[in-house]
């Protein structure tokens, strides 16, 4: 066997070794992606029924409020910034366009006189950012599937407390989330959701007063808003915290699907090569054998 040949053999089983491995991250991927939809749409319910609840306190309640539904949050011109994204590699371009959402709006707020302030989950943003020397204030990595829930209510805990606080230098005004959302196993969208201050939608106008109130609060409505919004942060990152790890484990299901492909054409790419390398030299030794036999023939020499 040549060199060339040889040089050949050895690309072919690279090529071989890294396609077992991407094929068992895609099928890994796949078998995740139903779970992890699974408790999208177990907990979507609960955090858009907590939405219509807070909206139904501050509607049908002209005494009840809270800091999170001032609009006018002017007092330390911060914001906070949740980016949410892969804690592995092997996602294609998952982490990536999340990055590039946070960073967009981040650049809005520079541009209104608002400081971002960053907070990550997962390493691939957190060593992007830490790589170009530009501060973050706290990050959560690593971080397991099965743990989201108990993370979700860690970050929401601290970011709570920065809202609510009165330390100017620890104050936030705003609070955004940046993650992916699922919308299926072949559509995820990288976006911004604003948390804070809440926006909420007023009843139409035909329905604004009515003689009797859709909603009895017990034991008042201010009491049940206190209640009502932290649950409502928990919720809404809980569940975009879920929705994004279902658009990572799609995102990686495709990215490898790619990989495993290009490998399989890699393969059949040298193997092409090895065969014509193998023939070249077959061909190569007929010819110096008829060479060598004709040279003898011509010297007039006989085999003994």
């Amino acid at each position: 066997m040549g060199a060339q040949q040889r040089e050949y053999k050895k690309r072919i089983r690279s090529a071989q070794g890294m396609q077992k491995i991407f094929k068992a991250q895609e099928m890994i991927a796949a078998a995740r992606i139903a779970k992890a939809h699974a408790r999208v749409t177990a907990t979507t319910p609960y955090a858009e029924a907590l939405t219509r609840a807070i909206g139904s306190v501050a509607t049908h309640s002209s005494e009840a409020s809270h800091p999170f539904l001032e609009q006018d949050r002017t007092s330390s011109k911060k914001a906070g910034i949740l980016l949410i994204t892969a804690d592995r590699g092997m996602a294609g371009s998952y982490s990536p366009n999340a990055i590039r959402e946070a960073e967009h709006l981040a650049n809005s707020l520079w541009d209104d006189g608002i400081t971002p302030v960053r907070f990550i989950v997962g390493r691939k943003g957190d060593s992007y950012f830490r790589f170009r020397n530009r501060s973050v204030e706290k990050s959560w990595t690593p971080y397991r599937e099965e743990d989201i829930p108990k993370l979700g209510l860690e970050i929401a805990d601290e970011l709570n407390r920065r809202l609510l606080t009165d330390d100017p230098e620890e104050h936030l005004d705003q609070f955004y989330v940046v993650g992916t959302r699922f919308t299926s196993r072949f559509q995820q969208q990288a976006r911004a959701s604003r948390l804070v201050p809440l926006g909420l939608v007023d009843s139409a106008p035909d329905q604004a007063k009515e003689t009797f109130p859709l909603y009895e609060f017990i034991p008042d409505a201010e009491t049940a808003l206190e209640d009502l919004v932290p649950r409502y942060i928990q919720a809404r990152i809980i569940n975009i915290l879920l929705q994004s790890m279902a658009s990572e484990h799609a995102a990686r299901q495709r990215a490898m699907k790619t990989a495993t492909d290009n490998a399989d054409q890699q393969i059949t790419k040298f193997t092409r090569l090895a065969n014509a390398a193998r023939q070249a030299e077959i061909t190569q030794e007929i010819t110096e054998i008829v060479g060598g036999a004709d040279a003898l023939a011509g010297s007039g020499r006989a085999d003994r």
